[in-house]
C-alpha cells in the first residue's frame, strides 16, 4: 500500500508539473536560432511539432516551410533544447514557424495524419510499388498494408510517362526501438507493459525461434534488441524482413531480406527465427526485466525510486515512457543509486527525406484516424 501511494504521488507530481508547462502556441515567421539537437524532415509544422514531442530531449523547434526562399532547406524540422527549457533567442524570419513540444500537454493522442501534400516527394524508404487509379486508392493501399506508414503517388502529368499512376508504399518503424543496448553491472532495464509491438490477430503465433543457429548474410538492417523475442518483433514489423539472427553477446539484431532460400548454420550464442505476419505474437517478453543491461540514452527524465519494480510501474503508467533503466546498489557509482530513467524514441511516421517534386503527391497512412476521415 505504501509503495502504491508513493507511485501515485510521483505520477501526480509529474502530471502537475507537465500541465503547468503546456504551450501549444505556434509562432509564424519567428526563428529559435541555435541549440539544435537534431534535424529531421517534416511536410508541415504540425508533424514537426509531433516529432519534437516524441523526441526524448526536444523542448522546442523551428520548421522551414515550403514557402521558404533563401535556399533548398524546405521541410527541415530543427529540434532544439536548452537547460532553461526556453529558447535563448527569438528572431523574426520569413518562411519559418517555431513552437514547443507537447510533452507536458495531457493527453497527447496518436496523431491522425490525414493531410496530403501536392508536389511533395517523401523520398526513400520504399518497400513496395503498385499502380493505382488515383492517390485515394494509393492511400487506402497504404492504410490497409500493415507495413506502410506513408506513400508517394505519381500523378498523371508527371514528366516520365512510364511511372505515372505509380504508388510507392514506404516504411518507418512504428514500434519502440532501443537505440543502444549494453551490458553494465548494477543496472536493470525493461519495457513499459503497455508497449504495443504488433497488430492484434485472433490466431496465436507458433514459436519459430532456432537457438544456437545463425542465418548468415543478406542483412538488410542491424538494430539493437534486448532479446531474441524483441528481435523477432522488430523483424515482424518490417515488411522486408524475411528472417533474422540475434547475437546475445552484443545484442545485435540482424534483419534479413533473402526471398529465395534460408540457409541455417549452427553457431553458439546466436538465435535465429522467422517473423510473424498474420498471427498474434506472444508479448510476454516485454514484461521481462534485464539484469546487468543498460538501455543507454533516449532519457525523458529520471527520479528516485525504491527498486526496479517501482521504476517499471512508473514507466508503464506514464504515457510517454516506452522503456526504462534502473540503477541499483551494485552500480559502481553510488551517486546514481536508485535512479529510475524513463525513456522513449520517435514512433510516428517519419520520412527520411522530403523534397519538392512536380506532379507527385504524398501522404500518410490513416491507421490512427477515425473511420470517417
Amino acid at each position: 500500500m505504501v509503495t502504491q501511494l508513493i507511485l501515485m504521488g510521483l505520477l501526480s507530481l509529474c502530471s502537475l508539473s507537465s500541465s503547468q508547462e503546456c504551450n501549444s502556441e505556434l509562432k509564424v515567421n519567428l526563428d529559435f536560432p541555435g541549440t539544435d539537437i537534431a534535424r529531421l524532415y517534416s511536410p508541415d509544422v504540425m508533424h514537426c511539432q509531433r516529432l519534437c514531442t516524441e523526441h526524448p530531449s526536444c523542448l522546442f523547434f523551428t520548421f522551414i516551410r515550403s514557402d521558404w526562399t533563401r535556399d533548398d532547406g524546405h521541410f527541415h524540422c530543427y529540434l532544439k533544447s536548452t537547460s532553461s527549457g526556453q529558447p535563448n533567442v527569438e528572431s523574426p524570419l520569413l518562411g519559418v514557424t517555431s513552437g514547443f513540444s507537447l510533452k507536458s500537454c495531457s493527453p497527447v493522442p496518436q496523431p491522425c495524419l490525414s493531410e496530403v501534400y501536392q508536389d511533395v516527394d517523401f523520398l526513400g524508404a520504399d518497400y513496395r510499388a503498385l499502380f493505382t487509379s488515383d492517390y485515394e486508392e494509393c492511400q487506402r493501399a497504404c492504410t490497409e498494408d500493415s507495413g506502410c506508414q506513408f506513400f508517394t503517388f505519381v500523378l498523371k502529368d508527371f514528366r516520365s510517362e512510364s511511372i505515372r499512376y505509380k504508388c510507392h508504399l514506404k516504411f518507418s518503424f512504428s514500434i519502440p526501438r532501443t537505440p543502444i543496448v549494453e551490458r553494465t553491472a548494477g543496472l536493470v532495464s525493461g519495457f513499459s507493459h503497455k508497449t504495443q509491438m504488433s497488430q492484434n490477430f485472433n490466431t496465436a503465433c507458433q514459436n519459430q525461434l532456432f537457438p544456437g543457429t545463425d542465418i548468415p548474410g543478406q542483412d538488410n538492417q542491424v538494430l539493437s534488441a534486448a532479446s531474441p523475442e524483441h528481435c523477432r518483433a522488430l523483424c515482424s514489423a518490417h515488411p522486408r524482413c524475411n528472417f533474422f539472427s540475434y547475437v546475445s553477446d552484443n545484442f545485435n539484431c540482424y534483419l534479413k531480406t533473402n526471398v529465395h532460400d534460408m540457409v541455417m548454420k549452427a553457431k553458439v550464442g546466436v538465435t535465429s527465427g522467422i517473423p510473424a505476419r498474420f498471427c498474434q505474437l506472444d508479448n510476454n517478453w516485454i514484461k521481462v526485466s534485464h539484469e546487468g543491461v543498460d538501455f543507454r540514452g533516449s532519457d525523458i527524465r529520471n527520479m528516485l525510486t525504491d527498486d526496479a519494480q517501482m521504476c517499471q510501474r512508473i514507466c508503464t503508467e506514464d504515457p510517454n515512457c516506452q522503456f526504462y533503466t534502473y540503477v541499483n546498489e551494485n552500480f559502481f557509482n553510488s551517486g546514481y543509486w536508485r535512479r529510475c530513467h524513463l525513456k522513449r524514441v520517435i514512433t510516428m511516421p517519419a520520412p527520411p527525406k522530403i523534397t519538392k517534386l512536380d506532379n507527385v503527391l504524398s501522404g500518410f497512412t490513416l491507421k490512427n484516424c477515425p473511420t470517417d476521415v
